[in-house]
């Protein structure tokens, strides 16, 4: 028996609608849990105080969710600009750029911030691999993976050079010795662990691997060219 191939548009575009709607519930519950201690750093934010609001976990989360719908207008605009000019998959392209900026830089953000006696605490470093695990706790660990999570999902759909596991294993890690060598340098009063740069590099794997159905299909064809003209035959 033939199938109807109109079926699969509607089947599509309801898909779709559902996992905008999970996403919005998603984003909406976690906004309800932490709560409470993103209104304690909203009056400084608002005010535009640096100090409560841009140097602690609360007021960067907090900015972080008030610009998600300046980074859902900017992935409008560029998706519109791309699709106007015949470029392929412009919706996948302009919110994996998107993403990865704007699900990366506030970790960065929270991962450089001074400790309590930066430039005269003395400098340390952790070589010894899994030994810092156990302080690190499920909250640390828990954010550590979520450091370069947002460039291993996203970086495989955006450039076809990185659709690939090791390669996004290898981006994790260049990324988190980065970071790491930049808090020793700048003497953050942070410690420079290679756990945290295991932990980096598992969250960027894992989260490569659940997007693995998006960004496969988008390493067979060029990322960022236009579709060739038709040309009439005869």
């Amino acid at each position: 028996m033939n199938r109807n191939p109109s079926l699969s548009a509607p089947l599509r575009r309801t898909r779709g609608i559902v996992l905008l709607g999970l996403a919005i519930l998603g984003v909406a519950s976690a906004a309800f849990v932490v709560r409470r201690p993103l209104m304690m750093s909203a009056p400084r934010c608002m005010a535009g105080r640096w100090h409560g609001c841009f140097d602690t976990f609360n007021g960067v989360v907090l900015m972080t969710l008030v610009t998600l719908p300046l980074a859902a207008l900017v992935v409008w605009a560029l998706a519109h600009r791309r699709r106007g000019a015949g470029v392929t998959s412009p919706w996948r392209m302009s919110l994996a750029e998107v993403g990865m900026v704007h699900g990366t830089v506030p970790f960065l953000w929270l991962t450089m911030m001074p400790g309590a006696g930066p430039g005269t605490a003395p400098r340390r470093v952790s070589l010894v691999p899994l030994r810092d695990l156990v302080t690190m706790g499920p909250l640390g660990i828990a954010g550590n993976l979520l450091v370069f999570a947002a460039l291993g999902f996203f970086a495989p759909m955006r450039f076809a050079a990185a659709a690939s596991v090791p390669r996004i294993l290898a981006l994790g890690v260049g990324c988190s010795v980065l970071v790491e060598t930049a808090q020793y340098v700048l003497w953050l009063d942070r410690v420079s662990s290679v756990d945290d740069v295991l932990v980096n590099t598992v969250g960027a794997a894992l989260a490569a691997l659940a997007s693995r159905r998006w960004w496969r299909t988008t390493a067979q064809a060029p990322s960022d060219r236009p579709r060739p003209a038709l040309t009439p035959a005869g």
